[in-house]
């Protein structure tokens, strides 16, 4: 089960640079007509089409590859500094140095609060420590911030599961499912979820 909340940051960690390339080269619905819009207004519209995109997508590889553009988008805090210190937390975690890590996110949910993507890194941080507790308030804060947040969602399903909560476990998975169809993971646990208490219920 921890493979399914560290889905979505060892993803964005393996995202190629060419690939961020060219999703910046990449035509942003409306912009051309909207030339007054701000960055940020142009990367929520980017994200909206991201998102249907993703809805939509039948084929588990295309809707793979939309889900790393979306990871891209999130990764985007506005702030070098602060995408500097994401870089650095995420080495660290790589490198299973948890407390160094935990020093740096601790950063950048304090200078950036609005950016759901230190919420959501440092959740999956507190649930690699085994400190469900911490990374439960994290999830909630990220899915405040970013409703849609796919890994958050997954995150948030891994550990009620962990926990004992089936039920809420598979209506988590459920959520993760109406934004992410195609998420073969969840569509795994989800299944194996309601097998186990259909046949609790019999």
């Amino acid at each position: 089960m921890r493979s399914v909340f560290a889905f979505s940051v060892v993803t964005s960690m393996a995202i190629s640079p060419a690939l961020a390339f060219a999703e910046d080269q990449a035509p942003i619905g409306q912009q051309a007509a909207l030339p007054d819009m701000t960055q940020a207004q142009k990367r929520a519209l980017r994200l909206d089409e991201l998102f249907a995109s993703l809805k939509r997508e039948s084929n588990e590889v295309k809707a793979a590859r939309i889900a790393s553009l979306i990871q891209i988008q999130w990764q985007n805090s506005g702030s070098a500094t602060v995408d500097l210190m994401m870089g650095w937390a995420a080495k660290a975690m790589e490198d299973k140095k948890y407390s160094v890590a935990l020093d740096f996110l601790d950063q950048v949910v304090t200078m950036k609060p609005d950016f759901a993507e230190g919420w959501n890194r440092r959740a999956t941080l507190h649930f690699l420590m085994n400190d469900y507790g911490r990374s439960m308030a994290d999830i909630q804060k990220t899915l405040a911030l970013e409703p849609r947040h796919f890994g958050a969602m997954a995150g948030m399903a891994a550990i009620l599961k962990d926990t004992g909560r089936k039920e809420a476990a598979l209506q988590a998975f459920e959520r993760v499912l109406t934004v992410y169809p195609m998420m073969r993971e969840a569509q795994k646990q989800a299944g194996e979820l309601a097998d186990e208490l259909t046949g609790q219920r019999t």
